[in-house]
């Protein structure tokens, strides 16, 4: 934008030069112009100082330095007008630039008339095209800082986003492993000076989870770790009776489909790891009631209940009896919000103490189609 001073050459040659009435008039209107153009310029690359009062005040300086030396002089001083409308062109935009525009071009072209007759049509286009021009590759430079900012932002989010996502995954996967192994270690420890079929069956099942977990944590790391409900469920039952827990499922209404299985899933995962490793209970119902409009999971133990506390999982003290809520009902609670659920954790087992994990989704005929190959409606309560 400064170049185009060079505009300005003409005129002070003419006050080099001797030609110019009331020179000291001229070359304080030369200096003047010059500097405020030099402040709107600088000021209109600035966000925030652009439309600030000092810039309007320094383009209203502008524009009667303007047509003070073009009214009074002509000839090379009207190159100003072209001048002012590059510097309207740097802070005007849009519906404020045609506003200032129209009535600009019309007093230019007055002005220029009486001086330079018909030649006042160049300086009243070149003042219009000035503004226009210098208006459109701003306004498109700033679209283009503010697209690659979003990219930015975009890209850092998603950053975040798969964070969070291997955070969760890896907190529900190893919690849920570990826990089943721990358990069904302990089970074969004690079985094996009595039964040592019986806990060789173990450390097979403790092997197979081993396998297993390895698997789903690649699928993690790739970003395809899925889960089914039945598979949850089928974990849960073996879990739960290692563990000296008596498994009861219930399901009954239409089959969930692929998403609602896949979240449901994951609550059965860590609803059931929490009562094993926590709970001290005798029995965990797991009820799944599927609906047209909504999908409900309830586990519920007659463990030891639990309390709120500042801690990363459900946990317990074994002294008292107790437990907090933490961050894995927690990412359970902000995954099925995503999918338009709700999960709700706290007392309330079968016995009227205990611990009881309701998880409600809704049905979304268009994300949540039925799994094929899927088995009918059935309604069954089998302890394992």
């Amino acid at each position: 934008m400064l170049p185009w001073l060079l505009l300005g050459l003409g005129s002070f040659s003419n006050l080099v030069q001797g030609e110019t009435p009331n020179p000291w008039f001229g070359a304080i209107g030369l200096l003047v112009f010059n500097s405020l153009y030099i402040n709107v310029v600088f000021r209109a690359f600035h966000p925030s100082a652009r439309h600030s009062r000092g810039t309007w005040g320094a383009l209203a300086g502008m524009a009667v330095m303007t047509f003070g030396l073009g009214g009074a002089y002509g000839g090379s001083w009207l190159l100003f007008f072209p001048l002012f409308g590059l510097a309207c062109g740097t802070v005007l935009r849009g519906r404020h630039l045609v506003l200032a525009g129209t009535p600009l071009v019309v007093a230019v072209a007055v002005v220029s008339a009486v001086h330079d007759g018909w030649g006042a049509v160049t300086i009243a286009y070149g003042t219009v095209i000035s503004m226009l021009v210098t208006a459109a590759i701003l306004a498109l430079s700033e679209t283009v800082v503010e697209l690659r900012s979003t990219r930015q932002e975009l890209a850092r989010s998603a950053v975040e986003e798969e964070r969070l996502r291997f955070s969760r995954d890896l907190h529900d996967l190893l919690g849920h492993t570990l826990s089943v192994i721990v358990v069904k270690s302990e089970a074969a420890r004690r079985l094996a000076p009595r039964d040592m079929d019986a806990a060789l069956a173990q450390i097979t099942d403790i092997e197979s989870v081993g396998r297993q977990a390895l698997t789903e944590i690649r699928e993690a790391v790739t970003g395809y770790r899925d889960t089914s409900l039945t598979t949850e469920l089928d974990r849960a039952r073996s879990a739960l009776t290692a563990a000296g827990i008596e498994p009861v499922v219930r399901q009954s209404g239409p089959p969930p489909g692929r998403r609602t299985e896949a979240l449901l899933g994951w609550v059965v995962r860590e609803a059931v790891t929490n009562a094993v490793r926590h709970s001290g209970a005798t029995r965990c119902d797991i009820t799944v009631d599927g609906a047209p409009e909504q999908v409900r999971l309830v586990i519920a133990d007659d463990g030891r209940g639990v309390r709120s506390g500042p801690a990363d999982d459900v946990g317990a003290d074994a002294s008292t009896g107790t437990g907090y809520r933490g961050t894995g009902l927690t990412g359970l609670t902000e995954r099925l919000a995503v999918a338009g659920g709700s999960l709700e954790a706290g007392p309330g087992g079968p016995s009227g103490r205990g611990f009881r994990v309701t998880a409600v989704l809704p049905v979304d005929p268009a994300a949540d189609a039925p799994p094929t190959g899927k088995a009918s409606p059935t309604e069954s309560e089998r302890p394992a």
